[in-house]
This record gives C-alpha cells, sequence and structure tokens, in this order.
C-alpha cells in the first residue's frame, strides 16, 4: 500500500469524520486518529440535507454508510412560500434530510468498525506539531479553524461578514414541505427557513437583519427570550408549538476563502477552506465531498504534493460555483425587503430562482402548473416566453426584451461609422432583439476613446449613422434602434483595443480631460486636464449638440453614458473626483454636473422618446462607488427624468476585483429596480434564454442586455424563439430569413438499435 501511513485528523464533524473512514478503508493499515474537543454527541445544528449528486459518490465510496443513511432519510418534494397571507407551493424539486446528531452517529460507528482512534473531549495538538509526526493531517476544524488561523500567511484566508443574524432551532413535529416564511414585523422583516429531518422534529432558523434583530431586542447576552418571541412570531408555520434551542445562539454568517487549502502535508476541508450560505444547504454536502475527493486523490495520486494539489483543482471550481450561488442567495435575503411588495406569484418565483441555479428552464419541468401561473401573472400570453413580451418606455414600445448591448468596435475613421457598422448593427436587428444598441458614440474628437471611435459631432457623421436607421427601420420593421452618447475623459487618447487596451497612442496623442488630474493608469496614461467652468459648459453643449443630430438621425432611444470609468462615470466616482468645488465632494455634489448634461440632453431630445442612462453600479475597489450609492445615482437620473437605468458596473479604476460568475451584476440592477420601483436593463454575463427568462419573471430586471452572446450569434434571439417553439409577434423571422426558422438536421438518430448483446 501506498500514499501516507500515519494521518491525524483535526475536527470530528462529518467532514473529517467521513474523511477518516474512507481513508481507513481505503489503507485498513494506516494509523487514523481523530481529535474533538466535544462529546460525542454535542452537536449544534439540528438536520442536515443531503442531494442525490452527494448520495451517489457516498454509494460509489461506501455502501455501508450510505445504506446506514438511506434507513434514515426524510424526503420530500414541496417547498412551501408564506408571504402576506398567501401560500405558494413548487413542487418536484426532491430533498433528502437527516438529524446532525443521528448522522454523527452513523459515521462514528463506521470509523470505531474500520479502527480509526476516535479521542472525543479532547483538544488537538496544533496542526504544526502533528504535522512532524504524522503523514497527512486533514484540518476539518471549521468556520473558526484555529489550523488555518495558525498558517494565516500560507492559507491567505479571506473572511466577510454579512448584514444578517441568524439562528438554528428545531420544532418537534414534522413539517411537510421546506418552508419559508416571511414576517412583517414592527421592527422590520423576518424571515424563516424551516426542514423536516425526521418524522418527529423540523429545523427551524430565524433570519433578520441586523437592524431589525437590535430594533426587536434580541440582542441580548441570553437568547431564551428572543427564540419563545420567535414562536410566536411565526406561530402559524409552527402550529403555536414552542421552538427549542441547543445552546443556539444568534449568529452572523462569515463567508470563507482560501487562496491556498495545503501547507506542506496540512490540509483544509470543510468549513475551515470555505463556507456556503445554509440558504443553499451546502455547509455538510460540500464537507462530505471534499472527504470523497480527498481520499480518492490520495489513492490515486502516486505522492501526497501530487494528492493535494489534485484535490483543490478537483475541488476548487466546484466550491467556487457552490459559493457565488450561495452568495446570490445570502444577498437576496439580505434585501428581503425590497421584494415584499412583489405579487404573491412573482415573490415566490424570485425566491425559488435566487441563487441562479433554479431557473425558469428547469424549474417548469419541475412544476410547470407552478410555473405556468407565474408566467399568466406577470403578462405572458398562451405560449409566449417572457422575453417575448412586450415593453413600453414613453412613446416607444419594444417588442421583445432583449437588447444587443453596446459594444465597441473601434472601426470608425475620423468618427464616421462605415460599412462595417451597417453590416454589424444591421445583422443583430435582422436577428430579431427588440433593441439595438450603438457602441459609445462620442460627442467631440477629444472624447474620443480610440481613434477608431464613432462620433456625432459632425454633419458627415450624422448623415452616416442616419444610414445605419433607415436600414434598420426598413429591412427591420418593429426593431428599435438606440444611441449611446459618450466622453472618454482619462482613459481618450488610446491604442485600439487589440493594439493595447487602455495603452496610450504611440503618436498622435490629444489631451484629455477630467474631473480631476489623475491618470487611469500612473505612469503610462496621460495625466488629464481638470475641467474648468469653460470646459464644463463646452462638455455639456457637446453632449446636447450631439442629442439633436441624434433625433435628426431618426434613434429611437438616447442612452447617457455615466458608466466604465469615462467622463461622467469620473464625476459620479469618489475615486475619480477628488474636487474641491461645487462639483466634488458628496456625492449628491458629485451628481451635480452629470445631470447638468442629462438635463441638457433631455431638452434636445424628443419629449415621446425615452432616454436611458448607464451606470456603473459599483467600482469593485475600496473606497469607490458602493450599491448603497447607485441607488441614490438612479434615483436622480429617474428624478430628472431618466426612463430606465441600465447597470454595469466597474470598468472605473484599473486596480478593480470584479467578482466575475453568471449574471454576476444582476443583483445590483434587482437592488435598483426593487428599491426605486424604475424599469432597468440588466448586463453582465447574461448568456441564456433561460437566464433571460428567469431574471424578468423574477422582477429583477425589465430588459436583458447581451453583448459577446450576439458576437457570437447575430440571431441569437431569433434562434431563442426557435429553440423555445415560439413562433409569434415578439419574434419575427425577416421574410428573406424565414425558410431558415426551423433547426437544420444534423444527421440520422433513428438507427435500429441493437437486439442482441453477444459476449
Amino acid at each position: 500500500m501506498t500514499g501516507p501511513q500515519r494521518i491525524a485528523v483535526i475536527g470530528g464533524g462529518p467532514g473529517g469524520l467521513y474523511a477518516a473512514a474512507l481513508l481507513k478503508r481505503l489503507g485498513p493499515d494506516r494509523a487514523i486518529t481523530l481529535w474533538e474537543r466535544n462529546a460525542p454527541d454535542d452537536t449544534f445544528g439540528f438536520g442536515v440535507v443531503l442531494s442525490d449528486e452527494t448520495l451517489g459518490g457516498i454509494e460509489h465510496a461506501d455502501p455501508v454508510v450510505h445504506r446506514a443513511l438511506q434507513r434514515e432519510f426524510v424526503r420530500w418534494d414541496d417547498i412551501d412560500i408564506v408571504h402576506r397571507g398567501h401560500t405558494q407551493t413548487s413542487g418536484g424539486h426532491g430533498f433528502a434530510a437527516l438529524g446532525r446528531r443521528r448522522l454523527l452517529e452513523i459515521l462514528h460507528e463506521r470509523c470505531a468498525g474500520l479502527g480509526v482512534d476516535l479521542r472525543f473531549r479532547t483538544q488537538a495538538p496544533p496542526a504544526a506539531e502533528l504535522a512532524a509526526t504524522h503523514d497527512l493531517v486533514i484540518a476539518a476544524d471549521g468556520v473558526h479553524s484555529a489550523t488555518r488561523d495558525a498558517h494565516e500567511d500560507s492559507f491567505r484566508p479571506r473572511i466577510t461578514g454579512h448584514r444578517c443574524r441568524y439562528i438554528w432551532l428545531a420544532a418537534d413535529f414534522a413539517l411537510d414541505a421546506f418552508r419559508f416564511e416571511i414576517a412583517e414585523t414592527a421592527y422590520g422583516v423576518m424571515q424563516l427557513h424551516a426542514y423536516p429531518f425526521s418524522q418527529h422534529a423540523s429545523t427551524v432558523i430565524v433570519e433578520m437583519r441586523e437592524e431589525v434583530w437590535r430594533a426587536a431586542g434580541f440582542d441580548v447576552p441570553d437568547p431564551a427570550e428572543s427564540v419563545g418571541q420567535c414562536a410566536k412570531i411565526f406561530a402559524n408555520a409552527l402550529g403555536h408549538r414552542p421552538l427549542r434551542s441547543n445552546n443556539s445562539a444568534w449568529l452572523t454568517f462569515r463567508t470563507v476563502v482560501n487562496d491556498h487549502w495545503s501547507h506542506g502535508n496540512t490540509v483544509l476541508i470543510g468549513d475551515a477552506a470555505h463556507t456556503a450560505h445554509f440558504s443553499i444547504g451546502s455547509g455538510t454536502k460540500l464537507a462530505v465531498e471534499d472527504a470523497l475527493a480527498l481520499a480518492a486523490c490520495v489513492e490515486e495520486q502516486p505522492s501526497l504534493p501530487a494528492a493535494l494539489a489534485a484535490y483543490e483543482s478537483e475541488r476548487r471550481p466546484v466550491v467556487e460555483s457552490t459559493q457565488r450561488a450561495a452568495a446570490a442567495s445570502l444577498r437576496w435575503f439580505e434585501e428581503l425587503g425590497t421584494y415584499v411588495d412583489q405579487p404573491p406569484r412573482q415573490f415566490a418565483f424570485n425566491l425559488l430562482t435566487r441563487s441562479r441555479r433554479v431557473t425558469h428552464d428547469n424549474l417548469r419541468l419541475r412544476d410547470q402548473a407552478f410555473t405556468a401561473g407565474v408566467e399568466e401573472e406577470f403578462g405572458c400570453s398562451p405560449g409566449t416566453p417572457p422575453m417575448f413580451t412586450p415593453l413600453r418606455l414613453r412613446g416607444l414600445e419594444l417588442r421583445n426584451r432583449v437588447v444587443v448591448s453596446p459594444m465597441d468596435m473601434y472601426s470608425a475613421t475620423d468618427g464616421v461609422p462605415g460599412d462595417f457598422h451597417l453590416v454589424h448593427l444591421g445583422a443583430r436587428a435582422l436577428g430579431g432583439a427588440g433593441l439595438v444598441m450603438t457602441e459609445m458614440v462620442c460627442v467631440s474628437p477629444e472624447g474620443r476613446i480610440t481613434p477608431g471611435c464613432t462620433g456625432l459631432y459632425t454633419d458627415e457623421q450624422a448623415a452616416a449613422w442616419n444610414r445605419v436607421t433607415d436600414f434598420v427601420h426598413t429591412a427591420s420593421p418593429g426593431t428599435a434602434v438606440g444611441v449611446q452618447l459618450g466622453h472618454s475623459g482619462r482613459k481618450g487618447s488610446t491604442r485600439l483595443m487589440w493594439e493595447g487596451i487602455d495603452q496610450p497612442l504611440d503618436h498622435g496623442n490629444w489631451p484629455v480631460t477630467a474631473a480631476s488630474p489623475l491618470p487611469y493608469a500612473p505612469g503610462v496614461s496621460q495625466v488629464p486636464h481638470a475641467l474648468d467652468r469653460a470646459g464644463l459648459d463646452e462638455v455639456r453643449e457637446q453632449f446636447a449638440a450631439a442629442a439633436r443630430r441624434a433625433d435628426a438621425c431618426g434613434f429611437d432611444l438616447l442612452e447617457l453614458h455615466c458608466a466604465h470609468g469615462y467622463l461622467l462615470s469620473g464625476f459620479l466616482s469618489p475615486l475619480t473626483n477628488l474636487r474641491t468645488d461645487a462639483y466634488g465632494g458628496p456625492l449628491a455634489h458629485r451628481l451635480r454636473f452629470p445631470l447638468e448634461v442629462f438635463d441638457a440632453v433631455r431638452e434636445r431630445w424628443p419629449d415621446d422618446r425615452p432616454m436611458t442612462v448607464r451606470i456603473s453600479a459599483t467600482d469593485w475597489a475600496e473606497g469607490g462607488t458602493t450599491a448603497e450609492d447607485a441607488v441614490e445615482i438612479a434615483r436622480a437620473f429617474v428624478a430628472h427624468g431618466a426612463d430606465a437605468i441600465d447597470v454595469s458596473t466597474g470598468q472605473v479604476v484599473p486596480g478593480e476585483r470584479p467578482e466575475y460568475g453568471r449574471s454576476y451584476q444582476t443583483p445590483y440592477a434587482d437592488r435598483i429596480r426593487n428599491t426605486l420601483c424604475v424599469p432597468v436593463i440588466a448586463v453582465g454575463a447574461i448568456s441564456s434564454w433561460d437566464d433571460v427568462n428567469s431574471l424578468l419573471l423574477a422582477g429583477r430586471a425589465d430588459l436583458c442586455a447581451l453583448a459577446r452572446p450576439h458576437l457570437y450569434d447575430p440571431h441569437w434571439t431569433l434562434h431563442a424563439a426557435a429553440e423555445q417553439g415560439y413562433t409569434g409577434p415578439g419574434a419575427p423571422w425577416p421574410l428573406p430569413y424565414r425558410a431558415g426558422s426551423r433547426t437544420p438536421p444534423t444527421g440520422r438518430t433513428d438507427a435500429p438499435k441493437p437486439r442482441l448483446s453477444l459476449g
């Protein structure tokens, strides 16, 4: 037998116990010792939920444990969502749960039967000492891991606290579904998460924002009184039964991320390595899956360093995906108060899809009747997917909710759009989107990002844009075309993107201007000139003149670009606006110039045509624009007449740290929409029609703007309609293309199946 022979496990939770059992089963001669500072029957949760995927891994690795678990599981399919006296039930979800104490007993029995040395009520020696006398040290010592703290320089943990308080409790009866219940109290919104874990008991978690928790008086040293108060608040859910605790305390969830999971022969698993919010039921699941992967890698790899590297390589992408989903779910509950006024079915759908792992399409497969009710409440005509419902902004009715996002093409000459732009935008207009946006069209020569950027500051440019709008309106009737006006500010006078993004020109540079004399990339970019009064007035009039030309060009919608670190965005961010005059300082002052520009443009833009504003809702950098700031920025533009807010993020400072992932920017649009009740355009890694339908139905967005998918497939919208079997007015195929409206056959798939298998 190869691999580590002497193994130390720190922590007797499910992850540590299961890792010990698996490694002992794979190597019976191994000496494995597990230390747990608590007694065998001490546990601070009540029930745990495991997925079918996790159970499948357990069944394959250890049938003995799997059989024992199978005998204990409580299974159910429904989720009940109770809000304002309405109960919405969604079925087909498939849960399996058991008591945490029983799970530990099963793992204790398995470890003892295999010969693992279990040392309860015993503090483990420090990991460094164990590492000197053991081949492998597994740190399964939880969210407050002493091992992780002792080797902080190696693991490089990042721990983030959050805005809600929660407490784990139990009720002595079995619910018949996973239950979410919302209570709107005098102190604020509270929520209950509850599910059965045995024939006679249920886990109950009560959660609320920190300020609600304090207002309710729950911030006392002894939580017993608050437990009784919670039972009264959620009396209907509990059937007027009491709640019980097990040394339960009010906690603040902490998200744990480590840059590295191993240090020498010491490795982190479970909550020591990573945490994911309980609202997606992931903690025990992740720990058990870590144990499975670690044991497999130790068995498969030729050396311990290779095994630990393989373990982290295998598990990290899975964990990061789970953490992104958990973060979305956590934020949803933090912002629960912004959703409580949604219609009952939409509220339920929003809750179910909060993590973005459950979507419109797979929820329809699980429970078609529930999803049909949500669609009807949204206003979908029979057989019409949400994305193909119309939307009106002032006098403009968009036939569907898909937007071709502004994408800089860097292909103009002296600001004049040419044949490339006609074909590029024309092709996407023919592709079915409700609204096709131009790239950022610059309001002056000095306002260009690169020499290849388009403009709208000369009559020649206006005539070229008129050619584009005429084509769209003639060749694709019903498609709207919008113009985005902007000024590059300190990010101007740079090379074409593919020649060196944000790099200064080798020659022919023009001077750049900004709110403050701060270069975009210190030591690389030009130092901009801070606009004085005359400069502010000149820029404002350049925007107004461009708006007048845009009107004459026949654009249907105008968007003011106040995002991505360009000139107007530079006034909004505290990282780029250090002015001490009336245009700097507090947010209300930083808003002043962008609002002056907006007012000047709105005055020149026809009253019956809509105006939108694109903002960066966060700078993804310390000290920059926050989500709360973004709400106030949006509020100000709406008060001045903006018809919708196009919510992007970042690109304001080069040192940003975005949290990339699927639909990663949509929570910011969601927050603005549901706080201000204003239409929003969501952007940011929205790539599937299922995502679009889900965001719309949940009330997180009114329009969805897609960029790269439309580069990959100019007919993305028409293909989305075809894939959903939709042929209505929201996505008409151009007459010359109608013959291609069905998916082409790819090859024969109906060959006769084999009848006999001969060994």
